[in-house]
């Protein structure tokens, strides 16, 4: 009995897997940077740092912002994530 062909490599799959695996890492690396600005932007409000808070929150809605244009998270998940950070930074510094 013949023994069968070695199946053909497909390179543009290949090429997909590298390119996937590039957008996974960069995607992984803007994700963890959201989550630590949010955090700082928590913390300043817990402390009850007003400057702090409004200083990050700036720079946090810029982050999240860019990472939707570039479609890591969705246009709508950055939106309520910024509403809900804004309104906690209105809140203490009505108080």
């Amino acid at each position: 009995m013949p023994t069968k062909a070695r199946p053909k490599k497909n390179l543009s799959a290949l090429k997909r897997v590298r390119q996937a695996e590039k957008r996974r890492l960069r995607n992984k690396s803007v994700k963890t940077y959201l989550k630590t600005i949010t955090k700082k932007v928590e913390n300043a409000i817990s402390i009850g740092n007003k400057e702090e808070a409004s200083k990050m929150l700036k720079e946090a809605i810029k982050a999240h912002m860019r990472a939707a244009s570039k479609g890591i998270i969705h246009k709508n998940s950055a939106s309520r994530k910024i509403s809900r950070l804004t309104k906690k930074v209105n809140a203490l510094l009505a108080a």
